[in-house]
């Protein structure tokens, strides 16, 4: 791989900008307007690999051939991939897509019934939100013919919102500065997402193509899912071209508990790059969630608790549970991260200069960390929070950021979410008594930024300081560069979904997003107000156990190497995403266990660009079939979902 040199070159920063804003407008349209795969839903960022696929694979090799000076170095498309990766999250399901219904639901969908008129409006600030009842009017209606957005009732409070979310991502940030050397150089975590685009702009000498692209296996692998892709794309414009159905469900005790098997080419390929425990345990913990669900569901144990969405929210004892083990996990990884904490101190003390491979000093990290909670802390105070709800909000949130990306660094779950969120968390724990109506409303706000977890900024933050790796010593330009790819997502998302929604009407566009999923927070909320409880003592006394039940694991894989069960498997056993993927996640790592046993380390590196093309074929053809159906006008063509 070139040095640094060649990597934060100006033709880096433009093609990554261009990139940027490709994503950033190109996303929320294929979200609302096409309705077709998502490119930007989970922290495998398909739309940016799609890019990178077309620039590593495609331009870049004609370059070589036509303009040899032209050509993109692979420090340059990791930089460029990087900003996309940046952009990605926060261009429709790590921010905008929530963001702007949010700030008007609790207004466009107040009824009579729901008595949100009462409950909710009061207690939300003018400032922010946008004012004016056309203007939420035709926010999901569309404006009248020659209006178009009204910027004046909106740049108000997105630039009150912006303050909030720089101190959020500049928390983000300082975060996996501080601990990036634990988890690359000390735990040596194998963040598998990061590994794809590493061998996409791998360069051989004497060859225009990357090796990635010259290899036969992974062909076979990317066919797999262009086949299967295209057949059902196809089925959309051609009804009678069969379709390939890559899901089945099947009810089991009762009826009252759902098996789910779906077949996911890009977690079967994640999958295989993980380690066997942990992909055993990945599959083998949400089997057993399925038995302890379905056996209370017979025998009548349960929760009447109502959980805040998400997560595993419907399932009160599990999600409690897990939440319990998820904080284990994360305490327990600063635990064993002390040492390196302490040295963290140490320089940020002296004043020491940034470490080699760093964006920045550890005193700037630190700065940037508590300034940016402290910032925080002060936004929701003034929107109405009581500073100590306040405090222990942004901690278990942090705590929970934190705890989810180190679940997709080291277990490769491209698609992830956390049990339950730090709403979910406070109000079962402390009560809605307790907190009262202003601080309520509130929270119902903070799922703009802390609501259904996933992707955001911290795991391709993440992932980018791995790749960092490959771009010299001195990283400070990728931090220009992150934050650049930040402001363009952030700015032309936004225009980008405000003009889509005065255009069409945000209830013809994308129907989670302009429908459930902007109201349930605030449903939520109004339940709780109409019906306040206290703490759930039995959500503490489930989520000690799962606690206790993590501990346990943790102690059992620190005494006998033996052991088969990681516990990382653990927490993330329950959530509605496990329930979609623990098929794929089971055929990986029966493959690979074949495959390791009888053919050793030599298979697997044989056939290891088989799995890369799986997780390339499906993002590939999922881009191509956008393309088309944005050239036919073909629209809810969902090739993939996951």
């Amino acid at each position: 791989m070139k040095r640094a040199g060649q990597a934060f070159t100006p033709r880096a920063f433009v093609m990554g900008a261009l990139g940027s804003l490709t994503i950033a407008v190109g996303d929320p349209y294929a979200t609302m307007v096409i309705r077709g795969s998502y490119m930007a839903l989970d922290f495998s960022t398909p739309g940016a690999l799609f890019l990178l696929l077309l620039l590593a694979g495609l331009f870049n090799p004609l370059l070589k051939r036509l303009a040899p000076a032209w050509a993109l170095a692979p420090g340059e498309l990791l930089v460029i991939y990087i900003m996309m990766i940046t952009a990605s999250a926060v261009s429709t399901m790590g921010l905008v897509a929530y963001m702007l219904p949010l700030l008007t639901s609790p207004f466009y969908f107040a009824t009579p019934e729901n008595n949100w008129e009462n409950l909710i409006q009061p207690h939300v600030p003018a400032w922010m939100v946008p004012q004016g009842t056309e203007v939420v009017k035709w926010f999901y209606e569309g404006a009248p013919l020659g209006r178009g957005v009204p910027w004046g009732a909106w740049i108000p409070p997105l630039l009150h919102w912006a303050v909030l979310l720089v101190a959020l991502y500049a928390v983000m940030i300082c975060a996996m500065v501080l601990l990036r050397r634990q988890w690359v150089e000390h735990e040596r975590l194998l963040y598998p997402v990061a590994q794809v685009p590493l061998e996409i702009v791998r360069e051989e000498p004497g060859h225009h193509l990357p090796p990635f692209f010259r290899n036969p296996v992974m062909w076979a692998g990317f066919a797999l899912p262009v086949i299967a892709g295209t057949l059902k794309a196809l089925h959309a414009y051609y009804s009678f071209m069969p379709a390939a159905e890559l899901v089945a469900v099947l009810p089991f005790f009762r009826n009252t508990v759902n098996l789910i098997f779906r077949l996911s080419f890009p977690v079967i390929g994640f999958t295989y790059l993980i380690n066997l425990d942990i992909a055993f345990s990945l599959w083998f913990f949400n089997l057993l969630a399925h038995l302890f669900q379905g056996v209370m569901n017979v025998l009548g144990i349960g929760s009447t608790e109502k959980l805040a969405p998400y997560g595993a929210w419907e399932k009160p004892i599990l999600a409690h549970q897990a939440t319990g083990a998820m904080a284990v996990l994360v305490i327990m990884g600063l635990w064993v991260a002390r040492p390196h904490l302490a040295a963290v101190w140490r320089q940020a003390l002296s004043n020491a200069a940034a470490e080699p491979g760093e964006l920045f000093s550890y005193r700037a990290a630190l700065l940037g960390l508590v300034g940016g909670l402290g910032v925080m802390a002060l936004w929701l105070w003034w929107a109405g929070m009581p500073l100590w709800v306040v405090l222990l909000l942004v901690l278990i949130a942090l705590l929970v950021f934190v705890g989810l990306t180190r679940v997709v660094v080291e277990a490769g779950m491209a698609e992830a979410m956390t049990p339950l969120i730090a709403t979910a968390i406070l109000v079962s724990g402390l009560g809605s008594t307790v907190l009262g109506p202003a601080a309520m409303v509130n929270l119902g706000f903070t799922y703009v930024w802390q609501g259904d977890l996933r992707t955001f900024l911290m795991a391709s933050c993440a992932h980018g300081l791995k790749l960092g790796e490959h771009l010299g010593q001195r990283l400070r330009p990728l931090l220009w560069a992150m934050g650049l790819a930040l402001l363009l997502g952030l700015v032309a998302s936004t225009i980008t979904l405000l003009h889509l929604a005065y255009q069409y009407g945000g209830i013809n566009l994308n129907a989670w997003f302009f429908g459930a999923g902007c109201q349930m927070p605030f449903e939520f909320i109004a339940d709780k107000l109409n019906t306040p409880t206290g703490p759930n003592w039995g959500g503490w006394a489930h989520t000690a156990a799962g606690a206790l039940v993590m501990g346990l694991l943790m102690l059992a894989r620190h005494q006998w190497p033996w052991w088969p069960l990681h516990p990382l498997g653990y927490p993330m056993a329950v959530t509605f995403i496990n329930n979609q993927i623990w098929l794929s996640i089971f055929i990986a790592w029966l493959l690979k266990l074949a495959v390791v046993k009888y053919g050793g380390p030599q298979l697997y590196h044989h056939t290891r660009p088989f799995f890369l093309g799986l997780i390339a074929g499906q993002f590939a053809i999922a881009g191509l079939w956008l393309v088309i159906d944005f050239f036919t006008g073909m629209t809810d063509n969902v090739v993939f979902w996951i």
